[in-house]
C-alpha cells in the first residue's frame, strides 16, 4: 500500500513536464517569417567610406 502513494505525484509530475514540453515546442518561434529557427540574422551592408582626404 505505500508503493501506490509515491505513484500518483510521479504520474502527476510526468504528465505536468510531458505538457510543458510539447506546449514549448509547439509555440510559435520569435523570428519575423515563422520558418522556424531562431531569429533573423542580420545582414551587413558595406558603406562606401572616401579613401582620399583633401
Amino acid at each position: 500500500m505505500q508503493d501506490t502513494l509515491m505513484d500518483e505525484p510521479f504520474v502527476l509530475v510526468t504528465l505536468l513536464l510531458v505538457t510543458t514540453i510539447l506546449l514549448w515546442l509547439l509555440a510559435d518561434s520569435d523570428d519575423d517569417n515563422s520558418s522556424g529557427g531562431g531569429l533573423r540574422q542580420p545582414i551587413f551592408i558595406t558603406i562606401p567610406v572616401p579613401h582620399n582626404r583633401h
